[in-house]
């Protein structure tokens, strides 16, 4: 799977669901092949950098990152300007 299918799955299941959890999107990524995640430096599982790049150019305008729950998920009323939400 490249970066960019991998980006095209993940709209896909953003759109199915209404939301992204970075956690389940990794464990799911390295199911299909390994080389689209990594360790990083505290141990967890994340996805590697061409592939948020390709979900970046691909996901709708209105969908925002979660830091604190650490998900992407469609804007709400509240949120503030921006892709970064607290």
């Amino acid at each position: 799977m490249t970066p960019a299918e991998a980006a095209a799955w993940m709209v896909d299941e953003l759109s199915q669901r209404k939301y992204l959890d970075q956690e389940t999107v990794a464990y799911k990524l390295v199911k299909i092949d390994k080389s689209l995640t990594y360790q990083n430096a505290n141990g967890n599982l994340a996805i590697v950098k061409p592939v948020l790049d390709a979900f970046r150019k691909a996901m709708p305008d209105d969908v925002v990152w979660s830091r604190s729950d650490r998900q992407w998920r469609y804007r709400k009323s509240y949120d503030k300007p921006g892709r970064m939400q607290d």
